[in-house]
């Protein structure tokens, strides 16, 4: 009978590291309670769901509307994110990648003071080590894009590491250091980031 256990465990792992989908939802397949504000200054409150990779919202309204619009046709949205168990803001900012022209995207407003803080998500395949296999096994996590937006209104990708955020902090940068290590931050985790730049911007508020 255990063995049998064993293997029920070890079979229904590798189902769920193989095929990750099965195991997880992630936050953008799922309805949200929310508000979107469109262009013409209307709002929808109903069920919203976002992509961010294709910059799309839509919208219910628990009944038999069930709209689709791109980021031209919308100001801004907001949701209650049941899995992060918290409220999240979305607003539609002219942005440009590289040779890229300018078109509205959606950032997710995460803090806003000295340095505002915005957020894009995004899928990405990553190699995860198992005790259960050599060679690990690959899986799609949401991985996140960090962007500051400065004094001018202009949208700056952040793509450095630890050392690079601290560097943008001046005579900040040893204490920001300091509630890093004291509270095992990472710049690569959404929230942990949050806490980072919320930490920064409290210093001038003193």
């Amino acid at each position: 009978m255990r063995r049998r256990a064993f293997t029920t465990v070890i079979i229904l792992f590798t189902v769920l590291a193989y095929h990750p989908g099965l195991a997880q939802e992630w936050p953008f397949e799922l309805w949200h309670e929310g508000k979107i504000v469109l262009e013409e200054r209307d709002t929808l409150v109903g069920l919203v769901k976002y992509d961010q990779q294709q910059d799309l919202v839509q919208f219910s309204d628990h009944q038999l509307a069930n709209e689709i619009y791109s980021a031209r046709k919308v100001l801004f949205f907001e949701i209650f994110d049941a899995s992060a168990n918290r409220y999240r803001k979305f607003f539609t900012l002219p942005y440009s990648g590289a040779g890229q022209y300018k078109a509205p995207v959606f950032f997710e407003l995460l803090t806003e003071g000295k340095l505002t803080l915005l957020s894009r998500e995004y899928l990405e395949l990553r190699t995860i080590s198992s005790p259960y296999s050599i060679h690990g096994y690959t899986r799609e996590v949401l991985a996140y894009r960090f962007f500051f937006l400065n004094e001018d209104g202009e949208i700056v990708e952040f793509v450095g590491k630890k050392n690079d955020l601290l560097e943008l902090m001046g005579d900040k940068s040893k204490d920001v250091n300091k509630f890093i290590r004291v509270n095992r931050l990472r710049v690569e985790e959404k929230y942990d980031m949050l806490r980072i730049i919320d930490y920064y911007n409290s210093l001038f508020r003193v």
